[in-house]
């Protein structure tokens, strides 16, 4: 089974339960073991957070406003790999090598929700985008299935 989906979502916390719920109704009808399930959308939750957190600029930077009010979630369910991506118009990832998270110290407010992203999926990746500027967090995860799936019919 192949499924894939992209939404662009505006910079607001009501956002990001949407991203999850069209997440775990994805994969509760692929027949997705639910803890892989789980486990996939707490990180697209950090994900989104931080896109709704840290993913604009000033809407003097872009004509008209709306890139930088907006974040893209992007879903691919492909054989027995996930892979999601959160891509957002913000400054970016600061000061790290391509495809590494910022480290956050001991005592730092932010950065250990990508931690979390890092622990729970296989395969992780930090960048910034390139001409626009933003960020992109990309993430793989190997599926485990349930049982019996249950495919909804129409």
């Amino acid at each position: 089974m192949s499924i894939w989906w992209s939404l662009h979502l505006r910079r607001e916390a009501a956002s990001v339960p949407l991203a999850r719920r069209l997440l775990m109704g994805t994969m509760e009808t692929a027949g997705v073991d639910p803890d892989v399930s789980y486990e996939l959308s707490v990180a697209l939750t950090e994900a989104c957070a931080n896109a709704v957190e840290h993913g604009g600029r000033g809407t003097e930077d872009v004509p008209g406003g709306a890139l930088s009010e907006a974040y893209r979630v992007t879903a691919y369910l492909d054989g027995e790999t996930c892979r999601i991506e959160v891509a957002d118009a913000g400054p970016g990832f600061p000061g790290t090598a391509a495809g590494a998270a910022p480290v956050p110290s001991d005592e730092a407010e932010h950065g250990r929700g990508l931690r979390l992203i890092e622990e729970l999926a296989d395969h992780v990746h930090f960048g910034n985008r390139t001409g626009r500027g933003g960020a992109v967090v990309s993430f793989d995860k190997i599926l485990k299935w349930r049982d019996s799936p249950s495919l909804l019919m129409a």
